[in-house]
């Protein structure tokens, strides 16, 4: 009876459509792009500032500037010189800004009747920043990000990974060569002129896109974003940073952290996010992973024991994504070991499709995580922005979700035979020692 139940919930959820969602979108005479998505099952809104400017617009020797620039963003603005989270908190307001290569986001979620009050904040900072930006400000949080980067590379086992995978599978010039907190040596070379500048260039109407999504009534919250933000100058919108996806090529590097166990990571250049075989890679890395039944965790770790854990995950990202498998040494075993049983697991995992009960399972994991990411408002925001900004089209939740439930298994497969030649994978093994920054050439290795 229990499978049966089962078996029931799986159809159902399988049958299920996507979520009909309402969006509008428009844009202000100075280019500010505006997305809309009432919802008024809770009293709650969100609002999404995201600027179309990330680590990959840094020029040389100005690496970490877009992250730097969000931590200043909390620093006080014209019409609030004080930090950003203080009318916030005695609301419950929940206030954060991210960025990554590609974006540089802000938001915030509070009661319905504070729109108003996120709006006015978003709009102060993005007219007035540069009016109190200080010295003293730049400084303080130079520091804050230099710790940053110390607690999540340096300080994180096996942190450096991310480091050197952006340097070694993209060449020298391409945006994604260097990572989105920068070097310790650039964010000390950055001067208050430098920040100003980038500031002027990037953060102006014409280059953000403002959404807003909850319990709000449209016509009054277009009069109110038409007030706070409709009066400033437009600016111009960034231009694209343009690459091409670099071909795979074989290499085997090592270097030491001060970690228990080695881990062996496998690296390869995939398909842009939304990109066709952007979605065939994440269902091919929860067939690899997902799950004690999966096609690399029962070998290695479950048993021949010799992987303590593994996992694949597809990196998506605008230019161009990675595609990753990791896997950890257990005690008492050898890389040498693992590398081998490693390499016949994947073999053999690559040398079929997924099974149909792989595919449904997959397949109905990544349809709750689809639906999960548009229940809570905050997360909706910043799907819809995504979607305006890569593919022109807020209103892409249909798209998105058949991406996954339209594919099967021989086009899974078909991908992961043409993304992943095994003989030109990126391998970075980073063993226990001393930490280093630095990677040598493992002999022998092709």
């Amino acid at each position: 009876m229990r499978v049966l139940i089962l078996l029931l919930a799986l159809a159902s959820l399988a049958a299920a459509p996507a979520p009909e969602i309402p969006v509008e979108t428009y844009t202000l005479d100075n280019g500010l792009t505006v997305i809309l998505s009432r919802d008024d099952r809770l009293p709650v809104v969100a609002v999404e500032l995201r600027y179309l400017v990330g680590s990959a617009h840094e020029p040389k020797g100005r690496s970490g500037f877009a992250h730097l620039f969000e931590h200043l963003m909390f620093q006080g603005s014209k019409s609030f010189d004080d930090e950003y989270f203080k009318p916030f908190a005695p609301i419950g307001g929940m206030v954060n800004g991210t960025t990554n290569t590609d974006r540089t986001n802000y938001y915030e979620r509070v009661p319905k009747g504070y729109l108003e009050l996120a709006l006015w904040m978003e709009s102060d900072r993005m007219a007035g920043l540069p009016d109190v930006l200080t010295q003293a400000k730049l400084d303080n949080q130079r520091d804050v990000v230099k710790n940053e980067r110390r607690q999540r590379y340096e300080n994180t086992p096996y942190g450096l990974f991310w480091k050197h995978v952006q340097h070694e599978l993209h060449p020298e010039g391409h945006p994604y060569h260097h990572t989105t907190i920068g070097s310790h040596e650039d964010l000390t070379a950055a001067s208050l002129a430098d920040v100003k500048g980038f500031f002027r260039q990037y953060y102006a109407p014409a280059n953000a896109v403002l959404t807003i999504v909850g319990d709000f009534e449209p016509d009054a919250t277009k009069a109110l974003v038409a007030r706070y933000f409709g009066p400033l100058p437009a600016g111009e919108r960034a231009p694209t940073p343009q690459a091409a996806l670099p071909s795979p090529t074989a290499k085997h590097l090592k270097t030491t952290d001060d970690v228990k166990l080695a881990r062996v990571h496998l690296a390869w250049p995939t398909p842009a996010l939304y990109a066709a075989g952007d979605a065939e890679m994440d269902i091919l890395a929860s067939v690899l992973t997902d799950g004690k039944s999966s096609r690399l965790y029962k070998p290695l770790v479950y048993e021949q024991k010799v992987a303590k854990d593994v996992a694949a995950f597809q990196l998506s990202r605008g230019l161009g994504s990675v595609f990753i498998i990791q896997a950890t040494v257990a005690p008492d075993r050898t890389v040498a070991e693992l590398e081998a049983a490693l390499s016949a697991a994947l073999k053999a995992a690559l040398a079929t499709p997924p099974t149909a009960d792989e595919m449904a399972r997959v397949v109905n994991g990544w349809r709750k995580s689809f639906y999960g990411r548009v229940e809570s408002v905050l997360s909706r925001a910043q799907l819809l922005s995504g979607y305006w900004h890569a593919t022109g089209k807020a209103d892409y939740l249909a798209e998105d979700l058949a991406r996954y439930t339209e594919l099967d298994a021989a086009t899974v497969h078909a991908a992961a035979l043409r993304w992943l030649p095994l003989d030109k994978a990126l391998r970075i093994d980073i063993e226990p020692g001393a930490q280093s920054e630095t990677l040598t050439a493992v002999e022998g290795a092709q």
